[in-house]
């Protein structure tokens, strides 16, 4: 019900009929392969076992839209229904990483793990939906061959790195707390550490006061986590992403918002305003810095870039908020 307020003009998966699932199922087909072949056709220069991997997950998600085009022409014609994954619910945007240099392979290997999970709930669900015994059969096939697919990012793995083969069960299991916790976590605490750091600010150099702007802090980190832990909660239902709970991605985001946006309001419990904001100062500059580190080490984002984004920019907050304040 969220999800179609937040989303009005994107269709439910479960609207969908038998058709446009061909459809969409075709189109996501194609994109995986190319972003395969991408990612192949970049990595070959210096990581040729891996390129190799990636052809034949490319050559594979062709086969498979092979398949899914044959099944459609059979039953509806030569005349697809122009659908992608952006126009329906529950499927994510995903960063394009085969859009610039590739710098950390983990990502590369947890964005193919992502993908391929994706493709195996999809399936799944489409054959829920469908009555037709001949597609439901494709489509049911297809989910187990893309089950089997998720052990190719555990090959990716193995290509590199020096000690032995992961545990597949445990590979799979961290890679699900990444994406039902630590990945929600991390943006939630970005979030309040960076968009708190104004409105704490101006009400200590408005007020002079350390209990007020304690309780301005407080209302801002507390009203941040809530507004992010709907947001990540309506983002998508995990059925089709497999990002798990979102009753459980959103208390994780909102709970680390709201911790994040306490960091700078909790030294005005000291009386002493001055004492209280030097040290407010201290901790502001140890979370954007830390932010920074977060998003290069975790998310891919190269270390400058970074400063620039999270450091720079929530100084120019920092500045804003003390500005505001002594107006």
């Amino acid at each position: 019900m969220l999800s179609r307020v937040l989303h009005p003009h994107r269709r439910t998966f479960t609207s969908l009929n038998e058709r446009e699932i061909l459809s969409l199922a075709v189109a996501a087909e194609e994109e995986d392969g190319s972003i395969y072949a991408t990612y192949a056709e970049k990595l070959r220069p210096h990581y040729p076992a891996t390129a190799a991997i990636f052809d034949g997950m490319a050559a594979e998600e062709d086969t498979h839209r092979r398949r899914l085009l044959d099944r459609y022409v059979e039953k509806f014609g030569s005349q697809l229904v122009p659908i992608r994954r952006e126009h329906v619910t529950g499927f994510l945007a995903r960063r394009p990483l085969w859009l610039g240099e590739i710098v950390d392979l983990d990502m590369v290997r947890q964005q193919s793990f992502e993908m391929e999970r994706q493709a195996y709930l999809f399936y799944l669900e489409a054959a829920k939906q469908t009555t037709d015994a001949t597609t439901r059969k494709l489509l049911g096939d297809l989910a187990m061959e893309e089950k089997a697919h998720e052990h190719a990012a555990g090959e990716l793995e193995e290509a590199h790195l020096a000690e032995g083969s992961a545990d597949a069960e445990a590979t799979e299991a961290r890679r699900q707390v990444l994406l039902t916790y630590v990945q929600p976590g991390l943006a939630g605490l970005m979030d309040g550490s960076v968009s708190t750091l104004a409105p704490v600010f101006a009400a200590a150099f408005a007020t002079g006061d350390t209990s007020q702007t304690f309780l301005v802090g407080l209302a801002a980190a507390v009203g941040a986590g809530i507004s992010m832990g709907f947001t990540e909660a309506a983002a998508d239902d995990g059925k089709l992403t497999g990002r798990g709970s979102p009753v459980t991605r959103g208390f994780v985001c909102g709970a680390m918002t709201t911790l994040g946006g306490l960091g700078h309001a909790l030294p005005y419990l000291i009386h002493d305003f001055w004492t209280a904001t030097v040290i407010a100062m201290c901790v502001v500059a140890v979370e954007l810095w830390a932010i920074a580190f977060i998003q290069n080490r975790y998310m891919s984002t190269p270390f400058w870039r970074a400063v620039l984004q999270v450091v720079f920019g929530g100084t120019l907050v920092f500045a804003a908020g003390i500005l505001i304040g002594k107006a």
